[in-house]
């Protein structure tokens, strides 16, 4: 695993600054800490940090083809590169490492760009074709690793965070002002847009090429469209054996590595099946590791525990406590570029810290919620069909009036928190309540909580452009399955997987996902979505196919998710750290927010009228972010 970073003048005749390169690794050390490496050639210059997983004699970065002519930098791992490998030395190729990214400059020289669709990977790389005079970018096809880019009237600029981007003199620090809004209402900055008005991101799935002077970006992967509701049905049993089947070889080519690995351990569904998948193609070799909560409601170690006995794992847990979470605080903020408003960055910070401890490899169970319909959305939006059925003035008259009154619980998806979400989406398109459902603030409320001038600003923007375009362009027929491709497309590439990318990375720690190998996720992705959510039964195909792997009971526990008692903070240990960053003047400074509506969130909270946990939480992210790099360039970064 590694960061890379590089920069190519838009002068072919300016040489590249080496010590301006080296400035941007440095920026992200943290995600290679074993080693560095640069290649300049005449205005390109590509660098990278690597965390040394595979090959960790000889897989030095930069590496190139045989003569020279082509050069790479990667950061990710190629899960298939060993059959890759073998071909390509029977076509002639010579090898002068063991490296999975050695793999890759030969496969370009033999397939061009379509060399992206033959590798199996989580991967972000820039190639440099010296013959050609071209440098390709790209990115995995789920998203896994990032890749940033900034087109300035000097260069092109790419790397794999935003901080390594801000080290060049070219990349403005200038605020995007529509990205604010759209962080308000997501809880993070859709793709390709970031806070950063001059930088992008790559979507996953595609490349770009920067040549003659000219940006073109492409796709080179899609979702496939799921079986159409009515279609003939595929043989149900046959099917479950192929996702066993599948998920099992993706757990066995992530077992690859030459430095000891685990698993994150939550004793959900997911987590628990990579466990069980990993206890049948490498017994006696299980290592778990899980974080407890003194809070019950958040709490999921006895599930956990139960699963770690009945595979015999080797698992290490730590118990944390509010005065743990509420301390990395302001490490975090200065680790992400981005504001992120998903209050489970905590808790991930400090499980990939102390599995840092044991190992240096950890496999995650990311991506199956979005894969199967797991989260209790789904069920919503099922249920939302039938709610706005009912005579509106009976729903607003009656309905969401009691739901208003309902007395406000800190627990952890308690009723109330779950019914006055409902009620927030209803009446709006299905991707639209989705994105509510799941984000602080709607349309109207972040429009609100804009300061004059910054409404006015974006009085013209979409703030739901991005869910709106996914939504049409879902390969699904049915609402269901055009949701799952929207939350694919955005909730779990632009904040779950950053989450875990940011949080193990600032620990030096490679996660890996096989619950998105992309074999996986094409498989599913075929599947009726009825097998998906069945009935009120989530991943419903899933559980039935796992289930003989399982322990008794995974498959009928309740979704909890990965939450910490924000509600409480608010009024216990953040209070004052709140009062501090959403003060009257510090807002009144930043015109950012309006703060007599900031000033009513927090006084409804306080005073239990009102649960505002996430907008508030979401507001105190965009102040840490706005501390740390919201007032220009970092320090150390040339001028």
């Amino acid at each position: 695993m590694c960061g890379i970073a590089g920069f190519i003048n838009r002068d072919t005749a300016r040489p590249a600054d080496a010590a301006l390169l080296r400035s941007m690794t440095d920026a992200i050390a943290h995600r290679g800490p074993d080693d560095e490496g640069f290649h300049l050639d005449g205005h390109v210059a590509l660098g990278m940090r690597r965390l040394s997983i595979i090959d960790l004699q000889t897989g030095h970065q930069p590496l190139s083809n045989e003569d020279d002519t082509i050069w790479i930098v990667f950061n990710g791992e190629v899960y298939n590169y060993l059959e890759l490998r073998e071909g390509l030395v029977s076509r002639g190729h010579r090898f002068r490492t063991m490296s999975d990214t050695e793999v890759l400059v030969h496969l370009y020289e033999e397939e061009g760009d379509a060399f992206l669709s033959r590798i199996n990977a989580m991967a972000a790389l820039a190639l440099w074709d010296s013959r050609r005079r071209r440098l390709l970018l790209a990115r995995d096809r789920i998203g896994k690793k990032p890749l940033h880019f900034a087109m300035t009237a000097d260069a092109l600029v790419f790397g794999s965070e935003i901080k390594a981007l801000l080290r060049h003199p070219s990349v403005g620090t200038g605020i995007d002002q529509a990205s604010v809004a759209r962080y308000l209402v997501h809880e993070y900055v859709p793709c390709p847009g970031t806070i950063f008005a001059d930088i992008s991101k790559l979507r996953p799935g595609h490349f770009a090429v920067y040549e003659n002077g000219e940006l073109i970006q492409r796709p080179y992967w899609d979702l496939p469209a799921p079986a159409e509701p009515g279609a003939s049905a595929p043989d149900r049993r046959l099917v479950e054996e192929e996702i066993r089947s599948t998920l099992q070889d993706a757990v066995r080519r992530r077992l690859m590595s030459d430095v000891p690995l685990g698993v994150f351990l939550s004793g959900g569904v997911d987590s628990t099946s990579i466990v069980a998948c990993m206890a049948r193609v490498a017994p006696g070799r299980v290592r778990t590791f899980s974080v407890a909560f003194q809070e019950r409601s958040f709490d999921e170690s006895t599930h956990f525990r139960s699963v770690a006995r009945h595979y015999s794992a080797e698992h290490v847990e730590r118990t944390l406590t509010p005065s743990d979470l509420l301390a990395i605080l302001p490490t975090l903020a200065s680790v992400i570029d981005e504001p992120l408003g998903d209050a489970s960055i905590l808790p991930t910070f400090l499980l990939s810290r102390f599995t840092r401890e044991h190992v240096t490899v950890a496999l995650g169970g990311e991506g199956g919620d979005e894969l199967l319909a797991g989260y209790p959305t789904y069920q919503a939006h099922r249920l939302a069909e039938a709610y706005e059925r009912i005579p509106s003035p009976l729903r607003a008259g009656l309905i969401e009036t009691l739901v208003r009154r309902l007395p406000v619980s800190t627990a952890n998806l308690s009723f109330d928190f779950k019914a006055k979400k409902f009620i927030s989406g209803a009446g709006l398109a299905p991707e639209l309540r989705n994105q509510v459902w799941l984000g602080s603030f709607s349309d109207l409320e972040t429009r609100a909580m804009l300061a004059p001038g910054l409404r006015q600003a974006v009085a013209g923007e979409d703030l739901f452009e991005e869910a709106r375009r996914h939504m049409r362009q879902a390969p699904a027929s049915d609402t269901l399955g055009k949701l799952l491709y929207v939350d694919l497309k955005m909730y779990l590439q632009d904040s779950i997987l950053v989450k875990v990318d940011r949080a193990s990375m600032a620990c030096s720690l490679e996660v890996r996902a096989p619950l998105l190998d992309y074999r996986f996720v094409e498989l599913i992705s075929r599947l009726p979505t009825s097998w998906k959510l069945h009935g009120w039964t989530t991943k419903h195909v899933f559980k039935q196919a796992m289930m003989p792997w399982l322990p008794p009971g995974i498959t009928s526990r309740p979704k909890k998710g990965f939450g910490v008692p924000v509600a409480d903070w608010l009024r216990g240990p953040l209070r004052e750290m709140m009062g501090d960053l959403l003060s009257h003047d510090r807002l009144v400074r930043q015109g950012l927010l309006e703060p007599p509506v900031v000033a009513s969130l927090v006084a409804d909270h306080l005073a239990l009228r009102r649960d505002n946990r996430k907008q508030l939480w979401t507001l105190l992210m965009l102040q840490l972010w706005m501390d740390n790099w919201g007032k220009g360039r970092p320090e150390g970064a040339p001028r």
